[in-house]
């Protein structure tokens, strides 16, 4: 008994311990973005569109298959069930709605976090144990400076900007499998998806969008950061981060719909 209590203080202490740590980084890295001397540095601008391009550019493919195969079973699955009661013209507002609130930035959150997340915390955790973060501190270079606001900004900028783009995606796969295989006719399948998808449903998901590409980067470069242990600690971590960030995505999305349901009631 003493063991088990033992056991599941020390998980709660370490736990604990843990979200501070995230806490005082995000703390850290709002300093370094809007008091520290960071934004005027040519170097530091163009370590940030070298992250950006990584962390938005190169994720288009990948977003692209996703969303847009989702958005064809999403229309595929509703319209089973709308054809009962004749209506599977609102197969379109279904998928567009469910798209842009739900779907686009949670997908596209859980997709970045797998590949630009995991990439963070093993690139991080490299420099970690073979000791080039002390070196950039040798040099007087503070590490969140360098290596956390250029990989933070990123992801607070190209986040949004790929959950639209997943959203769109995810419109046309469903438009797809709605005119050309359930047989609705494209120019009311248009009409109706755009009468019923509101402003609200969009800054919803890019409101949500945000807070995720934070939880990403914040976890990812934590996570880097604390390595320890040669090569395998790296893969240690970059698995704990990985985990970790499609767990808070998924609480910060449960939150966040909360909060914006009962604002409309």
């Amino acid at each position: 008994m003493l063991g088990m209590i033992s056991g599941i203080g020390s998980i709660v202490l370490s736990t604990l311990s843990q979200v501070g740590g995230i806490f005082i980084l995000f703390g850290q890295t709002l300093y370094w973005m809007f008091i520290g001397p960071f934004i005027g540095k040519a170097a530091s601008r163009k370590n940030i569109f070298a992250q950006m391009v990584f962390t938005g550019a190169n994720s288009l493919l990948i977003v692209f298959f996703v969303s847009f195969f989702t958005g064809i079973v999403l229309a595929m699955q509703s319209a089973y069930q709308l054809a009962q009661l004749g209506a599977e013209m609102y197969v379109a507002s279904l998928v567009a709605v469910s798209m842009a609130r739900e779907l686009g930035p949670v997908l596209t959150a859980l997709v970045v976090a797998g590949r630009v997340g995991a990439a963070i915390t093993a690139e991080l955790g490299s420099m970690k144990v073979t000791e080039q973060i002390e070196a950039l501190q040798t040099q007087a270079l503070n590490p969140v400076r360098y290596l956390v606001v250029p990989r933070f900004l990123a992801l607070l900028v190209m986040l949004p900007c790929l959950t639209i783009f997943s959203d769109l995606m995810g419109m046309l796969g469903g438009y797809v499998m709605g005119v050309f295989n359930i047989g609705i006719n494209s120019g009311m399948y248009i009409d109706i998806t755009i009468d019923f998808l509101t402003l609200k449903d969009i800054y919803t998901g890019l409101i949500k969008s945000v807070f995720f590409g934070m939880i990403i980067a914040l976890i990812g470069c934590y996570m880097g950061l604390n390595t320890s242990g040669g090569a395998e600690g790296v893969g240690r971590a970059t698995t704990v981060s990985v985990v970790t960030s499609f767990i808070m995505v998924i609480l910060a999305d449960c939150i966040l719909t909360g909060i914006f349901f009962f604002s409309q009631m």
